[in-house]
C-alpha cells in the first residue's frame, strides 16, 4: 500500500487528541470584539471536540 497523503489544510485547522479525537478551535473571535461579551469571548478561545458526524471525513483527512 502507498502512504496516504495529509490534508494539509486539515492539518493546520485540526489536531487529534491521544484517544483519537479531532479536536478544532472556534470561529468569530478575530475581530468586532468589542460588541461580544467577555463571558462569550472567554468560551471563543477554548477547543472543542468536532462533531460526531464529522469524525469519519476528518480521519481520512488526517490519517498520521
Amino acid at each position: 500500500m502507498p502512504k496516504l497523503k495529509t490534508h494539509k489544510g486539515a492539518s493546520k485547522r485540526f489536531k487529534k487528541t491521544g484517544t483519537g479525537k479531532i479536536v478544532r478551535n472556534h470561529a468569530f473571535a478575530r475581530h468586532i470584539l468589542t460588541s461580544k461579551s467577555r463571558k462569550r469571548k472567554r468560551r471563543l478561545v477554548k477547543s472543542v471536540v468536532a462533531s460526531a458526524a464529522d469524525q469519519a471525513v476528518l480521519n481520512t483527512m488526517l490519517p498520521y
